[in-house]
């Protein structure tokens, strides 16, 4: 008999998963209780796999011999309970598609960077001539890839509620840029719990195998006095400290693994801003591993263009600069976003707030921002964190919010979105809450 693989979700992740089990022989169901996209349903009829959308059938899905689910889905969701109960193993995509290929895998995970450092890892590694795949939370999925093609190796953004479902697997690169609290309701509201799932990039690691990781992250830094780890490890500082793998002497990005030393002047970056200088060290260290040349590194570093909705500069209008940082969803992005601005700031902010502690952003708010335009269902807690700061002004809309926020800023100012909060009031997500932030500033 057929081994049973049932796939929850039938997005990206779970539509490849079922394309690649079909191809390994198994018998393969796949059950969204959504409604799946036309594209993906259109697939799956087309390849004769069977599918259900609008509903999970308990008996058919826990008939499986493997469960492999949606990183969307909650590892404590009353169906995957059910199946860990009559002991049906309950996996990630990735963890199902890494036993199919040998390829080398590069993984990178964080509370934030993630997105930019893949597609910077993956630039430099395509513009070298390396036979590389993108995948994970960008791109196609691991295992649509892994049954489609045949890459040396993968670049892969790894999230933490994929790495919740991943036991075997393991990265022959962990790059780990820094741990800040984030999607804490999947966690018991407990930051530890975070902590732990963000580590599990490490595990299975042996003294053959690297991880790159930020020495400036506190957490990282208290983490790593407690585990015991395995691989080569190569740290990166903003600081002047040469004995760290990768750091910035004055102006001058660092690289120095194995003696093979790598500068560039930061001007000389696309993209600026501390939290950008954090993402090309990581990438440079992962550059310099792979052998590839200086000249070769430098050009890649200066073609990069960057991730839409990460921090991208848009468009001037009327001499005021727009900048689209939709996929800052946590307090720590927009930190990062606020502190690489040197104009004066409107700042676009708001959605859903999983009880955000705005502290942090008290300071830059104080000294750079001249209004807050909030944007969402419930904006009590942002006016609560900055009343007395700064103007305070509401919108409902995000034609509403860029028009106002328009109104308020003066030539040579910026206008930034950059939310802290997740999207999902307003949005379906933070890609359209980024594409209709630029289509009001075309607008205007």
């Amino acid at each position: 008999m057929n081994k049973r693989i049932v796939i929850l979700g039938a997005a990206e992740s779970g539509t490849g998963a079922a394309i690649l089990a079909q191809a390994k022989g198994f018998s393969v169901f796949v059950s969204d209780r959504g409604t799946i996209q036309e594209k993906y349903r259109n697939e799956l009829t087309s390849r004769g796999i069977g599918f259900e959308e609008g509903k999970h059938s308990e008996a058919q899905i826990l008939s499986a011999h493997e469960i492999i689910k949606s990183p969307g889905i909650p590892e404590n969701a009353a169906l995957v309970l059910k199946a860990k109960a009559q002991n049906i193993p309950v996996i990630s995509e990735l963890e199902f598609a890494a036993r199919y290929t040998n390829a080398k895998k590069i993984c990178i995970t964080g509370s934030n960077g993630k997105t930019t450092t893949t597609m910077m890892v993956w630039h430099i590694l395509k513009s070298a001539g390396v036979n590389v795949g993108l995948a994970g939370n960008v791109g196609k999925s691991f295992a649509r890839q892994v049954a489609e093609n045949d890459f040396d190796v993968y670049v892969i953004e790894v999230s933490s509620f994929q790495l919740d479902g991943m036991f075997n697997f393991k990265a022959d690169t962990a790059i780990l840029l820094n741990i800040t609290p984030d999607h804490l309701d999947r966690y018991d509201e407990i930051f530890q719990n975070y902590i732990d799932s963000k580590f599990r990039i490490i595990q299975n690691q042996t003294e053959k195998d690297n991880f790159i990781y930020c020495a400036d992250d506190e957490v990282l830094a208290s983490e790593l006095l407690k585990r015991d780890i395995k691989a080569q490890k190569f740290p990166f500082t903003i600081k002047n400290n040469p004995a760290q793998a990768g750091f910035l002497n004055q102006n001058l990005l660092t690289i120095n693994t194995d003696n093979m030393l790598f500068e560039m002047d930061t001007n000389e970056l696309p993209l600026g801003g501390t939290h950008n200088h954090y993402n090309s060290l990581a990438a440079g260290i992962m550059g310099k591993l792979n052998d590839i040349r200086n000249e070769e590194l430098k050009k890649s570093f200066q073609s990069f263009e960057g991730v839409e909705h990460r921090f991208e500069k848009y468009i001037k209008v009327g001499g005021i600069r727009f900048i689209n940082d939709s996929k800052a969803t946590n307090v720590n992005s927009t930190w990062y976003a606020l502190q690489s601005v040197d104009t004066k700031v409107v700042l676009i902010m708001g959605g859903v707030d999983h009880d955000n502690d705005y502290g942090a952003l008290k300071d830059l708010v104080r000294t750079k921002v001249k209004a807050i335009v909030c944007l969402g269902l419930d904006n009590s807690r942002i006016r609560d964190a900055f009343i007395g700061m700064t103007e305070i002004h509401e919108t409902s809309s995000m034609n509403d919010a860029v028009r106002k926020a328009y109104r308020l800023a003066d030539e040579g100012d910026t206008v930034l979105l950059s939310p802290a909060c997740k999207s999902f009031d307003l949005f379906t997500n933070f890609e359209d809450r980024g594409l209709k932030f630029k289509e009001a500033v075309r607008e205007l």
